[in-house]
């Protein structure tokens, strides 16, 4: 007989307590008992090592929390209040302040008379800043409304973000610090753009924000945020930018302070202070490390506050001490020890640049004081003369190569950011350095005038190489990999140093076909764009990107180059630094 049903029996013991742990009994002698002892032993080391782990993990921890409580809680003692400035400074909540009496060889009765004041042009007129004239002539007018047609574009789809990427009308953040308005505030100011300053000082004091668990660059934050707010206080006389360099510059202190070594680590943390050297290496780059201490030493001249100046110039001061051949220096140096690092590249362009710079500004912004900084200034510009500079077979242009890493040959390849140094070298003239000096700016400002020149689109590329035989077919060209330019500002910033230092117009008009090549070649809708291939003006290939320092720089340097003036901005009140912000000379 067939059932329709199905019948299905559980055992109820196996739903008791008792049976639960006879299972639990029932897999230690089927499982655990049958594991070897090799087995048994390895799975006593893994836990063992992961109870350890989290462990030490916690206390970690706990020592960071207790750390970062302890610094932050710190005040900043109070400013010295100078008579011209009457400045009220706050220190936000939250920054990571330095304990003073930790840094190496600055003792608390020692500070006050090591601080200098404020340079007296801080506000030439109190309550209406430093007053420039209104655009005169239709050079620097067409440079203003450059100017403010990539400022619109800004405005329009990037306000607020680092960059704009003025084709796809998007942004582009870097380290979320709004560079592109805080890069562009002095640039706003000397403009007579109120307007447009007015709105970017408002959103300074409402919207940016250093509390954002973020990595930045020391050197790329120093001198475009702490720089360019020193350079918008200095020119405005509105404290609120000093405020914003106090909270911008004490964040990025643990660079130094966390280093064993006088030489600051690359990156840090803004809300963790956690420092530490960039991702792809344990060193420093030479220049970015040395191109920091005229912004922390006019911080802490403008604040009172004698530490920013006294752990950044440490820096320099251990690299005077360090063996330099012919006085150049390699271009990677180690937090860690100290030094360079051995067999690495020296060169003038990346890397390399700006601690040449760095060196005379230094010796100008300190009013020609510090005698080792112009001494090791000299040795170096006598090295580049013997080591580095080099004439091109056929048109005898003058020009700057490389010693390989290394082997330290010899290779003719020159970065359009060597370009800078004609200036350089031009400034150290007018400040008293021998004459020959100028004659090398002369000859290199013809070979930077050559790279703009002998491309079609009239723009350099980013790099050019030049022939060392008689026969070859160019004494300079251009391999397609480094065709692309980035609007920079390297030779139109000499070309402004040459023009105010001897009024030569000829200057002048070698930056204003630059600036028309600008204006056709790179000039979109949305501002002005990077682009890729300066080889062809059929196929300029866009890269859609502004970087800050276009605003703060490229059309800085035009504006004040094409000016009825030539002493607009004037080299003997203000020392510029590397991303184009003018700092007052103290000459005590």
């Amino acid at each position: 007989m067939i059932k329709d049903h199905v019948s299905l029996n559980f055992d109820t013991v196996l739903l008791t307590g008792p049976v639960q742990k006879y299972s639990c009994r029932s897999f230690y002698r089927r499982c655990w008992r049958q594991l070897s002892k090799l087995q048994k032993l390895i799975f006593y080391l893994l836990t063992s090592v992961i109870l350890i782990s989290l462990l030490l993990w916690f206390i970690g921890t706990s020592r960071n929390l207790e750390e970062l409580s302890e610094t932050n809680s710190l005040k900043l003692p109070q400013p010295t209040i100078w008579p011209q400035d009457n400045i009220k400074l706050s220190l936000p909540n939250g920054v990571d302040a330095v304990k003073l009496n930790e840094i190496d060889d600055v003792e608390p009765s020692d500070q006050k008379e090591q601080i200098a004041a404020p340079a007296s042009n801080v506000a030439e007129n109190p309550g209406e800043g430093v007053q420039f004239m209104p655009a005169t002539g239709h050079r620097q007018t067409a440079v203003l409304n450059a100017f403010k047609h990539a400022w619109k574009g800004y405005c329009s789809y990037a306000w607020g973000h680092d960059h704009v990427k003025p084709i796809s009308r998007k942004y582009q953040d870097w380290f979320n610090l709004g560079l592109t308005i805080v890069d562009s505030l002095d640039t706003l100011w000397m403009m007579n753009l109120k307007k447009e300053f007015d709105e970017a000082r408002e959103w300074v004091s409402t919207s940016f924000n250093l509390d954002r668990y973020k990595d930045v660059n020391l050197f790329e934050t120093t001198i475009r945020v702490l720089g360019g707010f020193l350079s918008a206080y200095h020119l405005s006389g509105d404290s609120l930018f000093l405020d914003k360099a106090l909270d911008i510059g004490s964040r990025l202190m643990p660079c130094f302070t966390k280093s064993p070594s006088p030489i600051p680590y690359s990156d840090v943390n803004l809300i963790s202070h956690m420092a530490h050297s960039p991702k792809w290496s344990p060193d420093s780059s030479t220049a970015e490390v040395s191109t920091i201490q005229l912004e922390f030493r006019d911080l802490s001249r403008s604040t009172g506050t004698q530490h920013f100046e006294t752990v950044s110039f440490k820096v320099s001061e251990h690299i005077h001490t360090l063996d330099k051949p012919n006085g150049l220096v390699p271009i990677y140096i180690n937090p860690n020890t100290g030094k360079f690092h051995r067999g690495s590249e020296i060169k003038i362009g990346a890397r390399g640049d700006s601690y040449y710079e760095y060196l005379l500004k230094q010796w100008i912004q300190t009013g020609k004081s510090i005698d080792f900084l112009k001494d090791d200034y000299l040795e170096a510009i006598d090295g580049i003369i013997t080591q580095l500079v080099r004439t091109s077979p056929k048109r005898n242009l003058t020009y700057i190569g490389e010693l390989k890493a290394g082997s330290r040959n010899f290779h003719p390849k020159m970065d359009h950011l060597v370009c800078y140094l004609p200036g350089t070298l031009a400034l150290g003239v007018h400040y008293g350095m021998p004459s020959s000096h100028m004659r090398l700016a002369e000859k290199l400002m013809e070979t930077c005038y050559r790279m703009y020149a002998d491309q079609p689109t009239f723009l350099s590329p980013e790099i050019v190489y030049f022939g060392t035989k008689v026969d070859v077919n160019q004494d300079m060209y251009v391999n397609i990999n480094d065709a692309h330019s980035l609007l920079r500002p390297e030779f139109v910033e000499s070309l402004w140093y040459m023009y105010q230092i001897s009024g030569n117009t000829t200057y002048q008009d070698w930056g204003w076909q630059i600036f028309q090549a600008f204006e056709r070649h790179t000039k979109v809708a949305g501002g002005f764009t990077s682009i890729g291939n300066v080889l062809d003006p059929e196929d300029t290939r866009p890269q859609d990107m502004t970087e800050s320092f276009f605003f703060a720089e490229t059309l800085k340097y035009l504006y004040l180059l094409m000016s009825d003036d030539r002493h607009m901005l004037s080299i003997d009140k203000y020392v510029v630094n590397s991303e184009g912000h003018p700092l007052p000379i103290n000459n005590r």
